[in-house]
């Protein structure tokens, strides 16, 4: 029988909905092209202000975040240490986030508003400071920040909190136990069905670009035939990647591409206006700070005009539709890490890179447009946006070698989104379980590919597109949620407390310090909170498959022992301890003070030593419990690796 780690309610319903949606598309794509794009339109014209408004707040919780006191706790254990490199975890993130949209619009987008500006003359000066102005603003920080949202959440409550890899996880502080029922299935289905949608949208992007680059180049008729080849090689590709896992397939090809980028990035650099772009970078990085208020909550309120729905909303839309499948993986790559670390890591490296290729490309296109090419570039990008790269790069030198190089890295572009997304779909319809079958992996790499395929053949990528943009009203609101749940849990356990709480409440605190428990108030809480607590974590245990455990409960003690496969024995234990109270204290006490104090004490393995769990809740007691759990493991495995 084949082995399989599926949450078979997610993974089948995911599949269900996909397949329904194909088959509609499919069997009506005219139709279904109108219908999604006429709900997008509306989504895009009533919910505007909302997009607008929710992208700020997200900008401003993941900086709160970043820059605040929460900026110093770590996505996972206090000694966690990054699972991958500095530069290597940047370059993956990096290929996930923008890889093929970077290729495809790197020109034509600049180009597009130098030709049609929302507030300037078209084709001046003033249009060319502008173009660049709008396109630093739908992909810097903005963007990057809806991505950083999700993935800081989704990394911090599984590493740190010890919960599934799965956007429920980051509901748990407003939703509760029901993550873990219909609604949170739900959440989870949307997630996949969106990303399987979002990816096979851009992979489409990315076929046609290719095509019409080897049409451009070397002749080869851009039909579906074609297309399908490519999608075959390239989905072939991607399925080896994504068996070897992010260790090594998709991290060795992102930093491949990453390379190959920066090689080209600095081709055009040198053989270009290198002075200017190097004066354009300082002035347009310039005209977008200058902006950055005043672009974030445009809206075009009092002169209203098609330009902000066909961009700046679309691009949200976007941003958001792509941030189950992004900041899934950005949270996967990111264990380790500080919230300070990842906001930076995230929000601003990959904008400085982007503010470079945008210049680089974009300006200089600009500027051969006015020049070299006589409009050439901007009648390329107005005739197929697919082939304006190509066009652009026969005005410089060796256009044969760099268009052959630019087509290569969009297929590696093609490679990291498709491998990369399979792994996100796997993990979410899995449950959150990051070591899976390799049958499973296959599965979705495969849909991914057959989906991209047939909406070549059916010419359903517009109205899948929309079906996408669509899909972002709805889990805008769910990234509001994920907001207001990260906000409140990094609060909480900076104060030393979760939810419902990690540590004693303060007036529970205070009493003790003025009046001092008696035994009979442990024996009470041993009852009420600390059985109940290593009760949990035994049942948790079992139901992962770990049924090596045995709870020994008596009047004045309860003991959690735990089997380790080789036999080593894990104990938590809990029992009353008194101490004597000091002869003089901080607080006046009342008459006929006793002069013993009670605490609920926890030993671990036997040690002398113990923790003073007093007034702690059931959910505080078994974090500490699996804290402890967590240590004693690391301090096992560590010996041994140094071996």
């Amino acid at each position: 029988m084949m082995k399989s780690e599926i949450n078979p309610r997610v993974f089948w319903g995911a599949s269900g909905i996909i397949a329904l949606l194909l088959v509609t598309t499919l069997a009506m794509p005219g139709t279904a092209d109108v219908a999604f794009k006429a709900a997008q339109a509306w989504a895009i014209d009533t919910f505007g202000w909302f997009y607008i408004s929710a992208v700020a707040v997200f900008l401003v919780v993941v900086l709160a975040l970043g820059f605040g006191p929460a900026g110093k706790l770590k996505l996972g254990p206090d000694d966690a240490e990054p699972d991958f490199p500095y530069l290597s975890w940047l370059a993956m993130l990096f290929a996930a986030g923008m890889g093929i949209g970077l290729m495809y619009f790197a020109v034509a987008e600049p180009i597009q508003h130098y030709i049609s500006p929302p507030d300037a003359p078209s084709g001046t000066i003033l249009a060319a400071r502008e173009a660049m102005a709008i396109t630093f603003h739908h992909y810097g920080v903005h963007a990057w920040a809806i991505y950083a949202l999700v993935g800081m959440s989704l990394a911090y409550f599984t590493y740190r909190k010890d919960m599934p890899l799965t956007l429920r996880s980051g509901l748990s502080p407003i939703l509760g136990k029901r993550i873990n029922g219909p609604l949170g299935d739900a959440i989870d289905i949307f997630a996949v069905c969106g990303t399987v949608f979002g990816v096979s949208t851009s992979l489409g992007f990315g076929v046609s670009q290719m095509t019409a680059g080897l049409n451009y180049e070397y002749g080869l008729p851009d039909t579906i035939s074609v297309k399908i080849v490519v999608i075959v090689l390239v989905m072939g590709a991607a399925t080896l990647s994504v068996l070897s896992g992010a260790d090594r397939g998709i991290r060795r090809l992102s930093e491949l591409n990453l390379t190959v980028a920066i090689l080209l990035m600095l081709f055009v650099l040198a053989v270009g206006p290198t002075l200017f772009l190097l004066r354009a970078l300082v002035q347009n990085f310039g005209l977008y700070l200058d902006h950055f208020v005043k672009r974030t909550f445009t809206l075009y309120a009092y002169e209203p005009r098609a330009w902000m729905a066909d961009w700046t909303l679309f691009y949200w839309a976007w941003w958001i539709a792509w941030s189950p499948f992004v900041g899934m993986f950005i949270a996967r790559i990111s264990r380790g890490r500080t919230i300070r670390e990842f906001v930076i890591g995230v929000l601003f490296v990959p904008t400085a890179f982007t503010f470079l290729w945008m210049t680089v490309f974009g300006n200089t296109a600009i500027s051969l447009d006015l020049g070299l090419a006589h409009g050439g570039i901007a009648d390329a990008v107005q005739a197929n946006l697919s082939t304006a790269l190509f066009k652009f790069l026969e005005y410089l030198p060796a256009a044969s070698v760099t268009s052959t190089l630019a087509i290569i890295l969009v297929a590696i572009f093609f490679i990291t989104s498709a491998d990369s997304g399979a792994l996100v779909i796997d993990t979410l319809a899995s449950g959150g379980t990051e070591e899976t079958p390799r049958w499973q992996r296959m599965y979705w790499c495969v849909l991914l590919g057959v989906t991209a395929t047939l909406l070549l053949i059916a010419g359903g990528l517009g109205a899948l597109q929309s079906a996408t943009l669509l899909a972002a009203l709805p889990f805008c609101f769910v990234m509001l949620l994920l907001a207001v749940g990260l906000v409140r849990q990094t609060n909480a356990d900076l104060a030393g407390v979760t939810l419902p709480g990690d540590g004693p409440a303060i007036s529970e605190r205070i009493k003790r310090l003025i009046v001092p428990a008696r035994r009979a108030d442990i024996l009470a809480q041993l009852k009420a909170q600390g059985e109940p607590a290593l009760q949990s974590v035994q049942e948790a245990l079992e139901a992962e498959g770990w049924t090596a455990s045995e709870l020994d409960s008596a009047d004045d003690k309860v003991e959690l022992t735990i089997t380790a496969r080789d036999g080593r024995l894990f104990t938590y234990r809990l029992s009353p301890r008194s101490r004597p109270l000091p002869a003089y204290t901080a607080l006046d006490a009342p008459e006929g003070r006793r002069s013993l104090a009670w605490m609920l004490a926890a030993q671990t393995n036997g040690e002398t030593g113990f923790r003073d769990l007093t007034g702690f809740t059931v959910g505080q007691i078994a974090n500490d419990v699996l804290n402890q759990l967590e240590r004693w493991r690391l301090a096992e495995i560590k010996p041994g690796m140094a071996r």
